[in-house]
């Protein structure tokens, strides 16, 4: 009697042992299979979820195996289907169904591994992509419901209204040509996108009644702002005439378009306010806003104008009156720079340097000459000065800080 091999495997030509073979193999090649598509299904979640964490290319490998011990499986069984269907014999078919089987077994088992080191993660990718379809239903409710408000409201023909319906309807058309399965990361923006979109929306709506009273008060404040800017700008022309009649003319020289500049600012904003006056007449007070906006910049340019020639000015007769005055500021940074120097041993770095701002000083000083001196140039150079002393006890404190680190 031939004695039995690994309980169902039998030698001989009669090949009873090819059905138990065969069962042994198809219960581990589905058992793997089973394994791999749970775990598979969670890899491609992953992936589209969360892309950065590159979860598929640790998957290659261990799903290669699987592939490799399906190839086996496959192989084989045709095999034994064969030498079952001829009568033939199987070389060292026992052994090789034992193999397979092993073979099964471990690229199962290299399955469950990759998945317990990263099932929690895993899980939650499936859950976040089995969560986009409704998702994505629901913010589609929330933007139609946005829409459908805007549409019924008095205040549709605002821009901001128009704009925040047309942003929406370009968001929704994006996101009804987005699968949420084959796409999930597509997908998600697609829905934070419409969320956003909504938002604006409904954010235009609640501020929409309030905008009326909004351009008035804004009307309101530019009117009286302008009729401010008007009175400043009449004091231009005197002060640029007392510039020129007082001071050394370069003193003056880059100011000389000052007073046709800001008078073509204030015009421009007189034109803006007049614009916002008829939009907010004609129901339309976000236009409105938008135009006392542009006055308000175009005030702003002419005060700054009307401002530099004044400011130049009062300056220029301080200085006059006291033309010591500006250069002991600058002194006494320069000597609290070279005491900083002394205390923080720096003076082999910084001394001469500082000494020769000293005698820039000097120089500076000594220049100021002449039945008109130019005072602007004398201010602009001790500016410089007191700018470069201010920029080497910077960088002294700063070598002082790395030092002592």
């Amino acid at each position: 009697m031939t004695p039995r091999r690994r309980g169902w495997f039998r030698s001989g030509a009669d090949h009873e042992w090819i059905s138990g073979a065969r069962a042994a193999a198809s219960a581990a090649f589905l058992d793997m299979d089973r394994r791999q598509t749970a775990a598979e299904a969670g890899v491609v979640a992953s992936d589209q979820v969360f892309p950065d964490r590159r979860v598929g290319a640790l998957w290659d490998p261990v799903r290669a195996r699987c592939y490799a011990a399906a190839g086996a499986y496959l192989s084989f069984t045709d095999e034994l289907d064969a030498a079952e269907a001829a009568g033939t014999p199987v070389a060292d078919g026992p052994a090789r169904a034992d193999a397979l089987v092993r073979q099964l077994n471990e690229a199962a088992r290299g399955v469950d591994e990759f998945y317990h080191a990263r099932s929690a993660e895993l899980a939650e990718a499936a859950r976040v992509r089995s969560a986009v379809p409704q998702l994505l239903a629901q913010v589609r409710g929330e933007a139609e419901r946005a829409l459908a408000s805007a549409a019924s409201s008095g205040y549709a023909s605002y821009p901001s209204i128009e704009a925040g319906v047309r942003r929406l309807n370009e968001a929704l058309i994006t996101a009804s040509t987005t699968d949420p399965l084959a796409a999930v990361a597509a997908a998600r923006t697609v829905a934070a996108d419409v969320q956003q979109a909504t938002a604006e929306l409904s954010d235009a709506l609640a501020q929409a009644p309030s905008r009326a009273s909004a351009a008035a008060n804004a009307i309101a404040s530019v009117t009286t702002r302008l009729a401010a800017v008007r009175n400043r700008a009449d004091a231009l022309g005197p002060a640029y005439s007392a510039l020129l009649r007082e001071f050394n003319a370069a003193s003056s020289a880059d100011l000389t378009n000052n007073e046709r500049e800001s008078r073509r600012g204030i015009d421009a904003a007189d034109t803006a306010l007049v614009g916002a006056r008829v939009a907010a007449a004609d129901h339309d007070p976000e236009t409105a806003l938008e135009l006392t906006a542009t006055a308000r910049q175009h005030l702003a340019e002419a005060e700054q104008l009307v401002d530099a020639v004044t400011r130049r000015l009062e300056l220029l007769r301080e200085v006059r009156a006291d033309p010591d005055a500006h250069a002991r500021t600058v002194r006494f940074r320069l000597r609290d720079a070279q005491m900083l120097a002394v205390d923080r041993g720096l003076v082999g770095e910084w001394g001469s340097v500082l000494d020769a701002q000293a005698e820039r000083l000097d120089r500076i000083i000594s220049g100021l000459t002449g039945r008109h001196p130019d005072y602007w140039a004398y201010v602009s150079e001790l500016d410089t000065v007191a700018a470069f002393i201010a920029g080497v006890v910077d960088r002294m404190r700063k070598t002082a800080r790395t030092d002592s680190t």
